[in-house]
């Protein structure tokens, strides 16, 4: 039963990043192939940790050693997956972090509220920026290379960056700086959080690295136990010595 709610939980968490339009997570789910991969992995993980612990638990009821050797089976490979990938994410983080400044700044530059084919991932850019109070990837100047922005000679500013509360209500799309500035302008006129959004994210992990070791340490130990529990029914089931039958 427990391996089934591990499998639910890491099950709902694959879903979850497919499903998810409103957050970062659907930043880098509709940017990136590779976390779109990866959430379909989990999806599969999930559903065969559920698989097997179903399995696990007919074996340990009705003393299969096939069923509990398939078990053990199933749960080294997961457990050697999940480590894989971890350090493959661990070594790779450089990397992942220069492919995502380039779509997050791919996606400042091509941001257009008039563009319906971008709704989704650019509403989920304003979300982040709202949610985390920051503004541009690395801060505000990364919206310069907006061709719309340009076109207005920087006049106007995203309004998902704004620190007024007054087009904190508009959320998305661009906000106009109105008569107080000449016909051009600069970032620096514009009334917006000066923290760049890659701070944000750092900051977030940094406070939540805890709870995320902590939850695939608990994982790991509740994958281990199941290792053990299954060689060790595996090995006090006794076979049937046919060879004691009396013959007919």
């Amino acid at each position: 039963l427990l391996f089934q709610i591990l499998g639910a939980v890491i099950l709902g968490f694959g879903i979850w990043i497919l499903a998810d339009k409103t957050s970062f997570i659907a930043v880098l789910q509709m940017s990136s192939p590779s976390l779109k991969t990866g959430a379909y992995i989990l999806t599969g993980v999930g559903a065969l940790t559920m698989l097997m612990g179903f399995l696990g638990c007919l074996g340990a009821v009705n003393e299969i050693r096939c069923l509990l050797g398939l078990y053990f089976t199933c749960l080294m490979v997961i457990l050697i997956t999940q480590v894989a990938a971890g350090l493959v994410i661990y070594f790779q983080k450089e990397k992942l972090k220069g492919e995502l400044s380039t779509i997050v700044r791919s996606l400042i530059k091509n941001y257009d509220p008039s563009n319906d084919d971008e709704r989704n991932l650019q509403d989920a850019w304003d979300y982040v920026q709202r949610q985390i109070a920051c503004c541009g990837w690395t801060g505000a100047e990364d919206w310069e290379s907006n061709e719309i922005l340009i076109n207005r000679s920087m006049t106007a500013y995203p309004c998902s960056c704004s620190n007024s509360s007054n087009d904190f209500e508009a959320g998305s799309g661009f906000c106009s700086l109105g008569d107080s500035v000449n016909s051009t302008a600069t970032y620096t006129d514009w009334p917006v959080h000066e923290q760049g959004c890659i701070d944000g994210v750092e900051n977030w992990l940094k406070d939540n690295l805890g709870i995320v070791l902590g939850v695939c340490t608990g994982v790991a130990v509740v994958e281990l136990l199941g290792m053990i529990l299954s060689i060790s029914l595996c090995k006090n089931i006794h076979s049937e010595d046919y060879t004691k039958v009396p013959k007919s």
